[in-house]
């Protein structure tokens, strides 16, 4: 297995795994609309194509070109938020699309797929840590569409002997150790990079979503996996595609509380970092930690990031170094 097709490459996440499979000698096509990703993040060694995975004609027509062995596919919209508020968006892309994307790959007789999954699919997890075999109850449109893409991947291995691996990420954080490459979102959601905007002076303070949950100290505790261990643990996904189809969490084992972050960032950055408490969010779990046990036993990963400490020193090299994202 040799030359492997990412779509959404020019992401977040993507542009890291691209890198990974690109510096462990893979031949990497990058398939990716740039709606949210950005060109700079692809790196020079690897193939770029811009297209839409709702475009099945130009999708055949690369597959067709390109002598693809797998692919990992990342494209999607994953705003919680704005799939409450535009369900049908979601739906389109995350579940249609990737129908379209299936069925070229059936078409071409490609047939090993690492899929892009979520945290969202469990909802209000009714117990710590969340394991894999856990009550499946999304709460926002976003999660149902990851589940479904899940359903749907485990009737495709039936039907045309497609094998995947579902990967349900937890928190992604952090940039890789070159700062090359980093996160850059418009609009940023997540926490990390935002209070790292703080402490650069690009906006005035975060906002604490909630200050009297039942945890240590009010806040709302999450598992934070680097973004580098997540795209080495794509990789072996990808080595263990000959053994079958599975499902494994994605995260540290760890968890952090929103203040925790805050104060590690203050400790990484030399910022004050000023923060207001606001009112909760809706539908936002008290504690959300991985167990990883599942793929640390089968797939032998092991995350080589997993302080908090060291996550942010990566994220704050990449900000600090490309305030603008890849702008500049």
């Amino acid at each position: 297995m040799k030359n492997i097709f990412v779509t959404g490459g020019a992401g977040y996440i993507g542009s890291h795994i691209s890198k990974e499979l690109l510096d462990k000698h893979y031949s990497v096509l990058v398939y990716d609309n740039l709606q949210k990703g950005h060109r700079k993040a692809v790196d020079s060694r690897a193939v770029f194509i811009g297209g839409d995975l709702s475009d099945a004609k130009r999708l055949d027509k690369v597959f067709k070109e390109h002598k693809i062995d797998a692919v990992i596919h990342l494209a999607a919209d994953s705003l919680v938020e704005e799939s409450v508020k535009n369900p049908e968006k979601y739906w389109k892309n995350n579940v249609e699309n990737g129908k379209i994307l299936l069925d070229v790959m059936a078409k071409n007789k490609v047939r090993k797929i690492v899929f892009s999954s979520s945290a969202a699919v469990y909802g209000e997890p009714e117990k710590i840590p969340i394991r894999e075999e856990d009550k499946l109850k999304p709460i926002n449109p976003y999660g149902k569409t990851k589940l479904e893409f899940e359903k749907i991947l485990q009737k495709k291995e039936k039907t045309h002997n497609i094998s995947f691996i579902s990967l349900r990420y937890f928190n992604a954080a952090g940039a890789d150790p070159s700062g090359k490459i980093g996160e850059d979102h418009k609009p940023e959601t997540h926490l990390i990079p935002i209070v790292l905007q703080v402490a650069l002076g690009k906006r005035d303070h975060v906002n604490i979503y909630g200050t009297d949950y039942n945890t240590k100290d009010g806040t709302c505790i999450r598992d934070y996996i680097h973004v580098t261990d997540l795209a080495i643990a794509h990789i072996a996904a990808l080595k263990s595609l000959d053994k079958g189809s599975s499902i494994y969490n994605l995260g540290s084992e760890k968890g952090y509380s929103v203040e925790e972050v805050i104060e590690t960032a203050r400790k990484v950055t030399g910022k004050p970092i000023r923060a207001i408490a606001a009112a909760r969010r809706s539908n936002d779990p008290p504690i959300l930690i991985a167990s990883s046990k599942k793929i640390k036993k089968e797939l032998k990963w092991k995350p080589k990031y997993g302080e908090l400490a060291v996550i942010i020193k990566t994220a704050w090299k990449w900000h600090k170094n490309h305030p603008n994202g890849f702008e500049e």
